[in-house]
């Protein structure tokens, strides 16, 4: 497989896209796609012969699935071990396989935080509470100073 494409390949072109397209496409820096390539998360692009990067549909389609990923609270490191388990076992259903107990895991976090910020929550409206009862007999001279 050439890795490198000719620059006068038409055939291909209205499907590669500039880092500075997939940037516009999918609202990144090319920093960051940069970095996401060097993790391991975007393989496979391609370069011209002068060297630069060509990105087609598939590399832009998972740009904007690490996106959603992170969207949802997937740091970079479980993202990269979820390309991994697509690319060793070379299976889309494994990996989403993988997906599904990763999400289900982060949805049993996020309860137990809700459950915790719910409990502070309620301490905060109690103090609260206390604070201003505490305030409102110290104007009406019924309090200690």
């Amino acid at each position: 497989m050439n890795w490198q494409t000719a620059s006068d390949d038409r055939s291909q072109h209205d499907t590669e896209f500039s880092i500075a397209k997939v940037c516009d496409r999918t609202g990144l820096s090319a920093r960051t796609v940069r970095y996401y390539e060097e993790l391991g998360l975007l393989p496979g692009v391609r370069r011209r012969t002068g060297g630069r990067r060509v990105y087609g549909p598939d590399e832009v389609e998972r740009l904007r699935f690490i996106q959603r990923l992170q969207i949802l609270g997937l740091p970079l490191a479980e993202i990269r071990d979820l390309n991994d388990v697509h690319a060793l076992a070379g299976s889309t259903t494994d990996m989403l396989d993988r997906l599904e107990d990763v999400l289900a895991q982060r949805l049993a976090e996020l309860d137990a935080r809700i459950g915790e910020l719910a409990g502070l929550r309620d301490e905060i409206e109690k103090y609260r509470a206390r604070v201003a009862s505490r305030a409102g007999a110290l104007r009406t001279g019924k309090g200690n100073s």
